[in-house]
Formats: structure tokens, sequence, C-alpha cells
């Protein structure tokens, strides 16, 4: 029989549509209707205290499973039986339990990293495939990666790691600006922690402002973005801060060809509480000042230029219950270019100043709430700012007798921003293993200043 279309009036297709509803609910009651319990909790790093994001949680049973989400919370619902659970997660020894699922049961589960992986055989691999993924373009990438790839300059970045990936090219040589599938990088939603960062370059491109030992994880999605990001037309690259380590207390640092970095990270109160600092300078226009100085004397002047870029991560948080805990973040970064220089004789000054700088502040207040062992709950207040600011000043003085007889004098100052402050609530809601539903609301106030001069 030859295919033909059937064309069906807008109100017959909706009532179709209505009743392929409904009989898809019905099945999922009936799926419901038999007794089922639910197994919920976190997965969490055994020596530091960190969330997993992504660890995956699956009964070896029945084959049901889930991962967790970003916040290290799991919740799988089953049938009552006995259950078989197994969690793991990429660099660590596997753990499980098993036991009569008869109630609705809180397991928290702390995973231990594996230092020395066994001699594996590899027979075959079966691959996921891609329409039966809930979040396709989707690529996860762990800290440790990143710090593996080769560095330049000494100096370890997050964006220059994701330009390997297909789909993403670089600019320029050496920048780390970041192009999906031909967009721009202005095109790119980059969050930290949730928070937008509208300027992510040092160095004028060369470096990004992320610092990796601040770093937990980096997601890049290039299509298909979920509506909670609010839409993009490129891609969503989220990176999210270490909490700390809630168990003892250590730091780490680093002195590179361009810049310095110390980390430190230890329990506020142990088991509850943890903090992180972790801080970043260039140290160029230090060490080559005396040198400028030395050059101007040279000329018969007196002056200094130089340039400098620095940033710093900070992240506390404190578990109030097992159902309750609050984070508080906090990034700030700048880039700064200036020149101080001038003549001076017993008849005139003149004095000629300059300065580019621009940098952003980001942070973020969030409260973690599990309102049954089904559905977890986040929210979050976030303030965002960006600044960009150039100045030019020029000033000369007519003397005698150490007296100023004339003055010239100019200054022009150009200055443009944003500054963003939102809210959002976040739910994850998971009925059964075979359905994950995420809603929520949010609310933003975009400031924008745009480029004036001022003289």
């Amino acid at each position: 029989m030859p295919y033909r279309n059937i064309y069906l009036p807008p109100k017959w297709a909706c009532l179709s549509f209505a009743i392929l509803l409904f009989f898809q609910f019905v099945c999922v009651l009936q799926t419901q209707a038999q007794t089922r319990y639910t197994v919920s909790g976190t997965v969490t790093d055994r020596a530091s205290g960190e969330h997993l994001i992504g660890a995956t949680v699956r009964d070896l049973k029945s084959g049901k499973g889930t991962v967790t989400n970003t916040f290290g919370f799991y919740s799988l619902t089953l049938p009552e039986d006995s259950v078989l659970i197994a969690i793991t997660y990429i660099g660590y020894k596997a753990d499980g339990f098993r036991y009569l699922l008869d109630k609705n049961t809180t397991q928290n589960v702390t995973l231990e990293q594996s230092s020395i992986l066994k001699e594996v055989e590899i027979v075959g691999e079966r691959y996921e495939r891609i329409e039966e993924r809930a979040q396709m373009s989707r690529i996860d990438i762990p800290i440790q990666q990143i710090k593996n790839v080769p560095a330049f300059m000494g100096e370890k970045d997050v964006l220059k790691a994701l330009q390997l990936l297909p789909g993403v090219s670089a600019g320029g040589e050496g920048q780390s600006g970041i192009y999906v599938r031909g967009g721009g990088p202005d095109q790119n939603l980059i969050l930290l922690d949730g928070v937008p960062v509208y300027n992510v370059s040092h160095l004028f491109g060369f470096f990004s402002v992320f610092n990796p030992d601040a770093v937990k994880d980096v997601s890049l999605i290039k299509g298909g973005f979920p509506a909670r990001y609010g839409g993009r037309l490129s891609s969503v690259i989220e990176i999210n801060m270490k909490e700390g380590n809630e168990n003892e207390f250590h730091g780490e640092g680093t002195i590179g060809l361009i810049a310095s970095k110390l980390t430190l990270e230890g329990p506020i109160k142990k088991g509850k509480s943890s903090f992180i600092v972790s801080g970043r300078r260039t140290y160029i226009d230090i060490l080559a000042r005396p040198l400028i100085k030395a050059g101007f004397a040279a000329e018969g002047s007196e002056g200094v230029v130089g340039y400098f870029f620095d940033d710093v991560n900070a992240k506390v948080n404190y578990r109030f219950s097992e159902k309750d805990r609050v984070y508080l973040s906090f990034y700030t970064g700048q880039d700064k270019f200036y020149a101080d220089f001038g003549e001076r004789d017993e008849d005139y000054e003149d004095q000629f100043k300059a300065g580019l700088g621009w940098g952003n502040v980001t942070s973020a207040l969030r409260w973690n709430h599990i309102w049954s062992p089904k559905l977890f709950a986040n929210t979050t207040l976030t303030y965002s700012r960006y600044r960009f600011e150039t100045s030019n000043g020029y000033e000369s003085r007519e003397l005698e007798n150490r007296t100023v007889v004339s003055e010239d004098k100019f200054d022009l100052l150009y200055f443009s921003g944003i500054n963003d402050v939102a809210g959002k609530i976040d739910f994850d809601f998971l009925p059964s293993p075979d359905h994950y539903v995420r809603f929520g609301a949010n609310v933003i106030l975009h400031t924008f200043k745009p480029g004036t001069f001022r003289a």
C-alpha cells in the first residue's frame, strides 16, 4: 500500500496528544502500584569529604541505577525486596551494601581513592546510544585530567584543556578563547559555582581566570542546553569549586615562570564544615621594576611601567543536619597595566599617567535541603560584577624659584561594566529509576553600565 500523508485538524491533533499522555500516566501509575521504597543519600570522598559528582549508584539485582547530582545526592526507588547496591566512580575503589529494602532508607557512602589499578584485559565495549541519553553533547572532565595536560609557560589552564575537545578551537596560538562550533567567545555561558563570569581572560587572553588548584570538575555542553541555564548560542561551561577537606588541614603551593599559587584547605569543625582558600599572582612587574626604573634614569627621567594579574578563590560550607547544608563561595580577580613616568627640572615638571584594568567579582550563597528521599532542592543567591576601565592623564607645570607659575592638566577616564543580582531554586525529583525530573525558577536583575568617557 503506498504511503500517504494524513492531515489531522489542530483540535484532533491536540486530543490525540492528550490521550497519549493519559495512557502514559496510567502506565506509570500501574508500575508504581506495587510496594516500592527509596534508598537515598550522598556519595563523598573518604579522605576529604568532597561530594562526588556523577558517581554511579546501581542495583545489581534489578539493573536499575542512577547518578549523583552536583552536590553528591542520589535517589533510587526500587520494589520491596533484597537489594545489592554498588557505587562506583572513576579513580575510586567501588563500594556497596546489601540488605532488605522494606522502608525508605538513607545511606550515605564514602569512597576511597584507588592509587593502584589492577591489570585489566579489555574484551569489548558497549557504547550508550546517544538518543537514549538524557543530556546530549555534554562532556565531563575531571580536574586531574586537566592538570595532566601540557602547560603553557608552566601554567595549567582549564580553558586550554577544553580547546583539545572535538568541536572546540582556540582563537589564536596560545590564547584561552573558546570557539565552539564556530561561535564566538562571547556566545558561551561560563559559570563558576552557578555564577556567570563575563570576562575569563588574564594576560590579554593567554590565560584564563580559573585557578586549577581551586576547581573540582568542569562540564562542557555543546548543544541541547537544558532550560535551567537560560539558553546560549554556542555552549555552556560549568565549573565547580572544591569544597575543602573536612578531615585534615593541608596546603600546596607552586612557583612558576609567570605566577605563584598558594592553596590552603581544612576543617572548621571536623566532619561538619570546611574551607578552601586559593590565591594566585604574577610577579613580573615586581621583578622588572628595578630594571625599568634604571632605564628611565638613564634617559634622564623617572617612572615605572608594569602589568600584573591576581585572583582569589574562597569557599566555606557547613552541614547543619543530614538534610541541610549551606555553602558560601567567593571569587575576585583583576588585570592591571599601569604607567607613570615624567621629567623634572628646575623650570618645569612633566608627568604622564596611564592605566588599563578589568576584573570580575562573583559570590554565591547556596542552601541544599533534602525534602524527601525522592526530592532534592538547591536554593541559590548570586552576585556577579564585571568592570573595565582605562585612564590617561597628563600634567605639566612651569616653575619659577620652585613656585608653580602655570599648570596644564588633562585627565580622561573610560569605564564600563555589568552588575548581576540573581536568585533561583532548583529541584531534582526522582520518582523512579527510569525518570529524572528537574524543575525550578529563577529571577535576575541585570544592570548594564555602557562605556562612558569622563574628563
